[in-house]
């Protein structure tokens, strides 16, 4: 019989036994064993058998399929022990027998997950037998304790590493390796600290699997050896005078510990290698700590470069859903400007992030009206950016219903009010055109007064007297209207903060000012002029990074 057992990934530890002919690795349903990782292909891979040989081969797979961490690009033989790699997924293939229960990972197995336990502070001033700085390479031609089959562990644990780039493969080859360095050692464990800085026992492994209650470490040797950045080896733990007051310390099932720090390429600890045996006779000697440092130097690049490397595929993740989200919140916009005789509109909207909380849009009526609409969800990014892709929707529905522009400002309020957490509020301008006799009819909710550009090179902001509070602010807010006529060559301008607050190199804000001034100074069309103000503000900015979002309409008569 041939089996496989799970050693990276979902359900760790778990044996799978081929019973057919034929045994097909995927993510699709129809897979005899099921890999649900991303990165797997519906069919993957296969194991086949052919005159009494196992033969793996890959079909055809996306990302690949490695048999002893090398891709495989035909059929190959697989033998007992080998290890297969699809996808997240890590397994040994066996064949005759069922694979050994012991020396297995064990950290996915909820009952006897490691835990760190909290020492009495008598034991804080705990003097450990003995130390070594783990910042200073240590001569070891001296040790004998260095055997044959120390020395090409320690060559295998090298060039293994070397070629490991994932935690989930580094931290069980650690440990494996110091199992054949230390044959005494009965449990071994690596405590890492996560993102928010809190230790966490991430791997651990045992030389007996008949564990009942989760293994236990203490906190005081982790903290003693990360503190200190020196390795430390405690020969008789549970009888030595200086652990006496430690509760915790004084029932771990140990006899005999090494604990080496891991040390980043900053020269900071993020974490511990530990081994322990509670055999009398197997105490680790001084050599042996010399040892753990070896490992431990190798093991600190490999953890540090597989959490780098982990942090940009995480990195990477997001930006892909953050490029998704972009399009999405894109399709939102309009696709194409206005087409109305002797009228012409200009659009820019820019987000400081893949996504934001600007945007705006053109809403045709029935009766041949156009509004348009320019808003600024508070804040910028993922957050903005949804509470945008509602309110969108939100404009459309209630100035489709409402029979005044104001009317449909005061029912968005009420919403926004009801759904909106605290903080968070909606500043809008809703400028609704009629063609034929070119009046607006302007509603401001807090928002920035639009540009006014006459026909005789004059610009003014209009509405300071009419403009509302954001919406989502108060309930009681009220919204009044103001109406201007566009006459030939006359455009209005609506933009959002973004645009005016732009800061350059020297911390100087673009301003409002500016922009007027420039306005007032171009002639041109709408096009024309929208463009002159992005191009100009742009300018301005530089090569400084863009704090907010930029929205920008200019629509007039020609």
């Amino acid at each position: 019989m041939a089996y496989l057992r799970i050693i990276d990934g979902p359900n760790s530890g778990q044996i799978l036994e081929m019973k057919g002919p034929k045994c097909v690795l995927g993510r699709h349903p129809d897979c005899d064993i099921a890999v649900t990782g991303q990165d797997a292909s519906r069919h993957h891979a296969r194991i086949v058998r052919i005159d009494g040989g196992c033969f793996l081969e890959d079909l055809h797979s996306l990302n690949g399929t490695f048999l002893n961490d090398e891709p495989i690009r035909e059929r190959r033989e697989i033998a007992d022990g080998d290890r297969i790699s699809v996808a997240d997924a890590e397994f040994t293939f066996h064949y005759g027998h069922l694979p050994d229960q012991c020396d297995r990972a064990t950290l996915d197995k909820e009952k006897i997950r490691p835990i760190l336990v909290d020492d009495d502070e008598q034991s804080q001033n705990v003097v450990f037998v003995s130390s070594r700085d783990a910042t200073v390479t240590q001569d070891t031609s001296r040790s004998t304790a260095l055997l044959q089959t120390q020395l090409k562990a320690l060559l295998e644990i090298t060039q293994n590493l070397r070629n490991s780039l994932t935690l989930e493969r580094v931290l069980p080859q650690i440990l494996d390796s110091l199992f054949v360095i230390f044959s005494a050692a009965e449990r071994g464990f690596i405590v890492l600290q996560n993102e928010t800085g809190v230790l966490e026992p991430r791997w651990s492994k045992l030389r007996r699997d008949n564990i009942e209650q989760p293994p236990r470490i203490s906190r005081t040797i982790v903290h003693r050896a990360m503190d200190s950045q020196e390795a430390v080896l405690s020969a008789d733990a549970p009888v030595d005078s200086r652990f006496t007051g430690s509760t915790s310390l004084s029932t771990l099932p140990i006899r005999s510990v090494m604990c080496a720090p891991l040390i980043d390429s900053d020269g900071d600890s993020f974490g511990v290698l530990q081994v322990d045996t509670a055999q009398d006779q197997s105490r680790f000697q001084q050599e042996d700590l010399e040892v753990l440092l070896s490992v431990a130097a190798q093991a600190s690049i490999a953890i540090d470069n597989a959490r780098l490397h982990e942090y940009a595929l995480r990195q990477r993740a997001v930006e892909r859903d953050l490029e998704v989200a972009d399009q999405i919140q894109r399709s939102f916009l309009p696709r194409c400007r206005p087409e109305l005789p002797q009228y012409e509109f200009f659009d820019y909207c820019r987000p400081a992030n893949h996504v934001g909380g600007d945007f705006y849009q053109y809403l045709p009526f029935a009766d041949g009206r156009m509004a348009v609409v320019v808003a600024d969800v508070v804040g910028h990014g993922l957050a903005a950016a949804m509470l945008s892709a509602n309110l969108v929707s939100e404009v459309r529905f209630r100035l489709r219903d409402a029979s005044r522009p104001e009317d449909a400002l005061t029912q968005l309020n009420a919403i926004l009010l009801r759904d909106l957490v605290e903080d968070h509020f909606v500043t809008l301008v809703l400028a609704v055109l009629a063609p034929e006799s070119g009046d607006v009819t302007i509603v401001n909710a807090g928002h920035m007064l639009p540009m006014f550009c006459r026909a005789d090179g004059r610009v003014e902001d209009v509405g300071q007297e009419q403009t509302g509070l954001p919406l989502g602010v108060l309930e009681t807010a009220g919204y009044r209207p103001l109406t201007i006529r566009l006459s030939s060559g006359e455009s209005l301008v609506l933009y959002t903060d973004g645009v005016t607050d732009a800061a350059n190199e020297a911390k100087q804000r673009y301003g409002i000012h500016r922009m007027r001034i420039l306005l007032a100074g171009a002639q041109g069309t709408p096009r024309q002029l929208g463009q002159k103000a992005i191009d100009d503000a742009r300018d301005f900015l530089g090569i400084c990074p863009q704090e907010d979002d930029m929205c920008l309409v200019c629509f007039g008569r020609l």
